[in-house]
């Protein structure tokens, strides 16, 4: 078991209140990730549920107990820090089994939890390695094998990929998807990259200012998001956001309109424009755009197209694809 339930969380270091009253529930085995932009509070919260921060108040309980007055070691967690946290005069093996040896687990037990989680990250030929032997990816597949031999009720990541390069991002990804799979064990994970999030997520935490914004499935968020923050946030690239007013639009104050939810054409289309500057990626066309109507545009074509800066377009939205938006910036129901 590993549910988690968080109530009315606040954290305030000095006069500065970074957690204002959060309330979550993480069920039995879920991939939750908190994400947002520095300073947030994804991380503070983290370390909230950790034991690794106090809350100024409210409670955080797992398997349905309160464990405010109890010590990481106690709380039945394990965390994987973003800096790895490997000790250097350790070898591989060592730096997995140190936990649970200093918890006073038998020595065969030990070994067979190391073996277990080695092949499960295809360690097995780096045991006997030490870290500084080791590239940052083996690195942080040591620092996550040495919190899956503690088998913990609760597995937390604190950007753990953020270290690493682009390639090695896409497989720690991986590894760590096929890992919470193969463990069904509750995940609670901290990112400021959407595209994890967006990849690994049962539900999403979107925070910001220190509340949540929102919770849900990635594809939730992005279909139907609660206000302008959210909407802005979740989607790459970024939505567009188009002033009602220059569209006529009745009763809302600001218009949404994802970039690959616009087509474009040489001759006809409803916003006439100019590009600006075009990032021809192979699989996909990003083009900037000014239009008349409209304003700045980002347009997002799937394939490869041959428009460059300079060119006269015509974009078109999708009325069906189109959010819009109150004064307040809360999401205008369809």
């Amino acid at each position: 078991m590993g549910s988690l339930v968080l109530e009315n969380i606040r954290k305030s270091f000095g006069s500065v209140e970074v957690l204002k009253g959060i309330d979550l529930e993480v069920k039995d085995g879920e991939f939750v990730i908190f994400v947002g932009p520095s300073g947030c509070g994804k991380s503070t919260l983290l370390r909230v549920i950790a034991g690794l921060e106090d809350a100024t108040s409210g409670t955080v309980s797992i398997d349905g107990k309160p464990v405010g007055h109890l010590p990481p070691s106690k709380r039945g967690i394990a965390m994987v820090f973003q800096t790895y946290a490997l000790y250097p005069h350790l070898t591989v093996r060592n730096n997995m089994a140190l936990g649970i040896k200093q918890a006073g687990q038998p020595a065969d037990q030990v070994a067979a939890r190391v073996d277990a989680a080695s092949k499960m990250l295809s360690l097995e030929e780096y045991l006997d390695r030490f870290p500084a032997e080791l590239s940052g990816g083996q690195r942080q597949r040591v620092a996550i094998g040495r919190a899956v031999v503690r088998d913990p009720e609760l597995f937390l990541f604190d950007e753990p990929l953020s270290n690493l390069d682009a390639a090695l991002r896409v497989n720690t990804r991986l590894e760590i998807a096929r890992l919470h799979h193969d463990l069904k064990a509750t995940m609670i994970y901290v990112t400021h990259d959407q595209v994890e999030a967006m990849t690994l997520a049962d539900k999403i935490v979107v925070l910001n200012g220190g509340v949540v914004e929102q919770i849900g499935s990635p594809m939730e968020l992005y279909n139907n998001p609660a206000n302008l923050f959210v909407a802005g946030f979740i989607g790459s690239p970024q939505m567009n956001f188009i002033d009602a007013g220059k569209l006529e639009k009745n009763g809302a104050a600001t218009v949404g309109i994802r970039p690959e939810h616009i087509s474009v054409d040489r001759n006809e289309g409803e916003w006439a424009g100019k590009v600006l500057h075009a990032e021809h990626l192979g699989a996909d066309t990003i083009l900037y755009m000014d239009t008349e109507k409209a304003g700045l545009l980002t347009v997002r074509l799937f394939g490869q197209h041959e428009f460059d800066a300079d060119d006269k377009l015509f974009a078109t939205p999708d009325p069906a694809s189109m959010f819009s938006f109150d004064a307040d910036g809360r999401a205008i129901a369809a």
